[in-house]
């Protein structure tokens, strides 16, 4: 009796440390768990069981029908355990497989039942067969016809576990059944032990064993991070979704600049009107601004994405990027009858340090979107400062009267590729990355942006930046007050691998009244300067095959007569270039497509 109580108390302690490490975690909900939720159950009913018949057998002669219920419930509970078991057998064998047959699933519910009327079958021969009782005073357990039918029931289920490891060992696999072979064998070992002794028992022991050993084989992957992949697939998906919807309206967006600058190029030169080539010559250089902030907003997208987006921090004027801002905001409302209000503080500092090429990308970015989706009423743009010591907080704000967002949407703001109520705003262009490039933007500057909407009544824009100051005195700007700047004989080298931006740069400078010479690598470019030749000006491409511009400059810079200024001329224009070719030695710098603003800045700075 002792060895049976400390051996069903050794299997109570693993079978419960077993079961409080399985009910911690969440699990995922398939048949198979809830199968063997319901057999640790039955297993904890089996360890109170034997307990009892132990107890029970002793005093049988007091209490008889106690006894006599103990030890029938018990062999009920090994019947109910094995035939639980059989049905765990065929779970792992059907769930398993990659395919199911039709014909499978067909006959389950007529296996289930058939299952059921077995068990009940095999119940009324344990409960109505004779059962006896042995007691020693050592050693305790019953036998009879009631013992044998149910071994005989355990070998038929033992049968019907083989045939189904037989037939599906290849497809399922040898783990999941690893319980079956330790159950084989725990019985195995349980009927050798009887024949010299029938007193020790270990049926239970067996059964306790193999419930803890299938919380090893059962498949329980944490279902806290599937249900967090689950999200992340949804998320995945939807972006997905959304970059195919994007990269679809690109097509469109791509093709109508491009639409316009092939059209209009083609009727300028079937055209005789100068006044109708003008017109049409301005058409052209607007399509292709649209399509140049079209690629730059893919470039600076893709690099969020690659997280390779830098904040620069150069001196700057905030007042005068402002007012440029504002002007071509202000440009872009065309006919509509929208009023552009523009209120910018008088007690801005004259200098600040940051990177201002991503405070205009920013502002512009908001006020576009105002002046894009205002049909009528104004655009107010505003800028106020607050300073404290070298700091000052730039509090740029755009608010218009357009049709404004619905408050679902709000949120949803400053995610890639959205853009709402797309079939009312079918005409409306735009790539939807606008405000997705200025939220990452104003986070880099460890700034804070804030959207306010009311659905077609308006939008307010908020956005919140520090920058410090620089305490310099503003320097009066002399502007060129004549409408051409002429620089007679002044000779420029332009250098560029492309033939068509050699033609363009040529032409560009024709009206300057400048000697111009193209060459289309940096080796021809050096042997020239070698030979003996001399330049005012040379406008470099960098990005060439086989040599750089960088490259080239650096083996003319080893000419001890070489004084030249060497200006780059490039499409590598994203932001941060400029400090970065001015650190390569250039004198200076402008990007392509060439604005004509810039170039005659660079060519007062250098021939006058």
């Amino acid at each position: 009796m002792i060895i049976g109580y400390s051996m069903l108390v050794m299997s109570f302690v693993y079978l419960t440390v077993m079961s409080i490490s399985y009910y911690s975690k969440k699990r995922i909900k398939n048949s198979e768990n809830k199968l063997y939720n319901i057999l640790i159950i039955v297993t904890f009913m089996g360890i109170f069981l034997e307990t009892s018949c132990i107890y029970m057998v002793p005093i049988r002669d007091i209490h008889p029908v106690l006894n006599e219920l103990a030890n029938r419930s018990y062999l009920l509970y090994i019947l109910a355990w094995v035939f639980l078991f059989t049905k765990y057998i065929l779970i792992i064998s059907i769930d398993n497989k990659k395919k199911i047959s039709i014909k499978i699933k067909e006959n389950i519910k007529k296996v289930n039942n058939l299952m059921i009327f077995a068990f009940v079958a095999c119940s009324a021969t344990l409960i109505f067969l004779p059962l006896y009782y042995h007691y020693d005073g050592v050693y305790t357990y019953s036998y009879g016809p009631a013992t044998t039918a149910l071994f005989i029931h355990i070998a038929i289920a033992i049968a019907i576990w083989l045939l189904s490891l037989f037939i599906n060992l290849k497809t399922v696999g040898y783990k999941k059944y690893i319980p079956l072979f330790v159950f084989i064998l725990g019985v195995t070992l349980n009927m050798i032990i009887r024949l010299y002794n029938p007193g020790v028992l270990l049926i239970t022991v067996t059964q306790v064993l193999i419930t803890v050993v299938m919380y090893f084989t059962i498949e329980n992957p944490d279902v806290q991070m599937i249900e967090q992949l689950n999200i992340a697939r949804d998320r995945a998906d939807r972006a997905n979704n959304a970059k195919t919807e994007f990269l679809s309206s690109m097509s469109h967006e791509i093709r109508t600049p491009l639409n316009a600058i092939d059209g209009f190029s083609q009727l300028i030169l079937e055209e005789d009107n100068i006044d109708t080539i003008k017109e049409e010559a301005k058409d052209i250089m607007a399509a292709s601004q649209n399509l140049l902030e079209i690629v730059n907003g893919i470039l600076d997208i893709s690099k969020i994405e690659a997280d390779k987006l830098e904040i620069v921090n150069v001196e700057y004027e905030p007042t005068k990027i402002f007012e440029e801002v504002g002007k071509l905001a202000k440009s872009r409302i065309g006919e509509k009858p929208v009023e552009f209000k523009t209120h910018i503080a008088e007690d801005l500092p004259d200098y600040l340090n940051g990177d201002y090429t991503r405070i205009k990308q920013i502002t512009l970015n908001l006020l576009t979107n105002a002046v894009k989706y205002t049909k009528n009423g104004y655009v107010d743009f505003s800028v106020r400062c607050v300073t404290q010591d070298d700091i000052c907080r730039l509090i740029i704000m755009v608010k218009d009267t357009g049709i404004g967002i619905k408050k679902e949407n709000v949120d949803k703001l400053f995610e890639k590729f959205e853009r709402f109520d797309k079939e009312q705003n079918i005409t409306i262009e735009g790539t939807g990355l606008g405000l997705a490039i200025t939220k990452k933007l104003v986070n880099l500057m460890n700034g804070r942006i804030i959207a306010d909407s009311r659905y077609g009544t308006g939008s307010i824009f908020a956005v919140v930046i520090d920058q410090r100051i620089v305490n310099k005195k503003k320097e009066e700007n002399v502007e060129v007050v004549s409408n051409k700047s002429i620089f007679t004989n002044a000779n420029i080298l332009i250098v560029d691998d492309n033939k068509i931006n050699l033609k363009v740069a040529s032409r560009l400078l024709e009206s300057y009244k400048v000697k111009t010479e193209t060459m289309d690598s940096g080796f021809e470019c050096i042997e020239k300067i070698k030979s003996g030749y001399k330049y005012d000006l040379i406008l470099m491409d960098d990005m060439m095959p086989k040599m750089s511009g960088t490259e080239t400059l650096k083996e003319l810079k080893k000419f001890s007569n070489f004084n030249t200024p060497v200006v780059a001329l490039t499409a590598n224009a994203i932001a941060g270039m400029k400090e970065k070719y001015l650190s390569e030695g250039f004198d200076d710098y402008i990007s392509k497509p060439i604005d004509k603003k810039e170039l005659e800045r660079v060519l007062n700075k250098y021939l006058n």
